[in-house]
């Protein structure tokens, strides 16, 4: 477990967090592979974004204006990079502090030539928080987020209401949040919270889960999961106000 008075580094001489006490993750330990590292090293300065850009402009950083994506903890990248790739008009922007994922997506970002992409290597809360600015994305996207399945641990779980309502006034009205797990007691959790959220409807009309979006790649563990007779549960609401 990380010490939650630590503030660890993330590789790249920035402080993962700012935020004191409960956090939703866990620095793992880990090395890069040799191309990830070499993909981290060359392609950082490029796609990389730090704290220090403070609250950025989608417009300056990605050249144009064009619907904005981001994705809170990308893990190893594959699906982002399979968005990114089949939708080359939007403009993608990930969180992931966990550097291998992040030497990962940037290899996949080298290898597919994609320019849609940017990337955080910080805290969510952080890059939410004050790194972007209000109603300037049109989806946030939360995929598999560790579930902390311990109910002592349930306070962890990234999906509370205030994180919620910190994220819809990211959203411009309109915006859609997309939720998914593969555990069925935190989609309980995420469906108590998203309907007891101000200013958010559920974009099923007779409320409850969603099917899969065709956007959201099925990922080789969910695949897994999926044979060995594992749910899945996906979760779409918009911003109404």
């Amino acid at each position: 477990m990380t010490d939650p008075d630590k503030t660890p580094d993330n590789g790249n001489g920035e402080q993962i967090t700012t935020r004191r006490g409960v956090r939703s993750f866990v620095i793992r330990q880990g090395r890069m592979t040799e191309g990830q590292k070499r993909a981290y090293e060359g392609l950082w300065p490029k796609y990389g974004l730090t704290r220090e850009h403070g609250v950025i402009d989608p417009r300056e950083i990605f050249g144009r204006e064009a619907w904005l994506n981001l994705e809170i903890g990308f893990g190893m990248g594959q699906s982002l990079a399979d968005m990114a790739e089949a939708a080359p008009e939007q403009d993608f922007i990930g969180v992931e502090v966990h550097l291998p994922g992040v030497g990962a997506l940037l290899k996949e970002v080298e290898e597919r030539g994609l320019e849609n992409v940017r990337i955080y290597a910080i805290d969510a809360n952080d890059v939410v928080d004050l790194c972007l600015p209000d109603a300037s994305l049109d989806r946030v996207m939360v995929f598999f987020p560790d579930p902390w399945p311990k109910k002592k641990h349930h306070k962890r779980r990234l999906i509370q209401h205030d994180f919620v309502q910190r994220l819809r006034h990211k959203l411009r009205v309109g915006g859609i949040l997309h939720l998914a797990t593969d555990w069925e007691n935190y989609a309980e959790h995420m469906l108590e919270v998203m309907d007891g959220s101000e200013g958010f409807v559920n974009s099923q009309d007779e409320g409850g889960y969603s099917p899969r979006p065709e956007h959201r790649p099925v990922t080789k563990f969910e695949k897994r999961g999926e044979n060995l007779g594992h749910g899945v549960w996906d979760l779409v609401y918009r911003r109404t106000n």
